[in-house]
């Protein structure tokens, strides 16, 4: 069963073309090109379905809808519900969280059915917690790497955004940054686990993806995972639990 699952985020939108367990092509573009993605499908032969968690805006979802008229399919966007593919979401408003964190915690869920704690790395991290009944928690969010050395370099003076390295005791600025930036997400992520721990989910994984994620990872205490593109994985089990109910309802 073909899908070409797209995870839209605000700096890039990923894409995969998914059949009979394995992923067929994977690929991106920059969020601000999104009208290059008619060119990037341009070889692909056309999925069964498509499938989109869409966080970046009316007007690329309009280039994503455009990019799929080669298809003759329309796009499936990804929206938060109480309960799929094994998830209960207990958000305030279930609707109101992300369709890329939904699809990050179902595609966690499936390939580990245990405590987790779901990270995506990449413009924001956003924490999550999932239980070992499969019952989202909750989670927090908090600004990626690059916006926090934007931040420093817009708002301090004599501070400028080049890239260091991380160190355990920092000699230069730009390691100093880089190091104070990888220490706040490493330690964003350790409190949640504690946090699960104290909630009585002992030793609960870290899940971990997105672009930082190899940067997070070594700084990390206990069993860390990262996933590449675990927001595609997701959307794949989504596309497939909605096949199943069309073809269950016929």
């Amino acid at each position: 069963m073909r899908i070409l699952a797209i995870d839209a985020g605000n700096s890039r939108i990923k894409w995969g073309v998914h059949d009979d367990g394995l992923w067929l092509a994977q690929g991106w573009v920059a969020t601000d090109r999104s009208a290059r993605l008619s060119r990037a499908w341009s070889g692909l032969e056309p999925p069964v379905a498509i499938v989109a968690a869409n966080v970046a805006g009316a007007r690329v979802a309009r280039s994503l809808a455009a990019a799929a008229r080669r298809f003759r399919r329309r796009i499936r966007f990804v929206k938060s519900v109480s309960a799929q593919c094994g998830v209960r979401n207990t958000y305030a408003d279930p609707g109101q969280l992300g369709a890329d964190r939904w699809a990050a915690l179902i595609g966690a869920w499936n390939l580990h059915h245990g405590p987790c704690v779901v990270v995506n790395a990449g413009t924001t991290m956003t924490v999550d917690a999932l239980d070992g009944e499969g019952v989202f928690l909750g989670g927090m969010i908090v600004a990626g790497l690059d916006l926090m050395r934007g931040a420093l370099a817009r708002n301090t003076a004599q501070l400028w955004p080049r890239r260091g390295r991380f160190a355990y005791f920092p000699s230069r600025t730009a390691d100093a940054i880089e190091s104070g930036a990888v220490n706040a997400l490493a330690g964003a992520i350790e409190r949640m686990l504690r946090f699960m721990r104290q909630a009585g989910q002992a030793a609960p994984l870290t899940v971990l993806s997105g672009g930082a994620a190899q940067l997070i990872a070594p700084q990390l205490n206990g069993a860390v995972e990262v996933v590449d593109n675990l927001v595609l994985e997701g959307i794949v089990h989504i596309a497939h639990d909605s096949l199943k109910a069309k073809g269950a309802g016929r």
